[in-house]
């Protein structure tokens, strides 16, 4: 996957961790998913780190607001762009 479709998809599961604020029980089952979605997109010790922060911060109430994946794709690629080329 080419680093503008992980963006596009990243966006998308962003997106989709919204829905918790209008049905808080999709936490239980998005929370989880997320973190399987963020080390399957980044691999390495960055994304288990990564697949952690995501759990956590679905799992905790009124934290969805924040865009785990873009700023991962945002560090990824634009904060440490030697590392992504290497890996690529």
């Amino acid at each position: 996957m080419n680093k503008y479709n992980k963006l596009v998809f990243g966006l998308f599961l962003d997106g989709l961790g919204y829905v918790s604020l209008i049905f808080p029980p999709f936490d239980f089952i998005w929370a989880p998913l997320s973190a399987y979605f963020m080390t399957k997109l980044y691999k390495g010790r960055e994304g288990k780190i990564a697949a952690v922060i995501a759990f956590v911060e679905e799992a905790l109430p009124f934290m969805d607001v924040i865009p785990t994946f873009s700023l991962m794709w945002l560090y990824t690629y634009v904060l440490n762009p030697e590392k992504s080329v290497t890996k690529a």
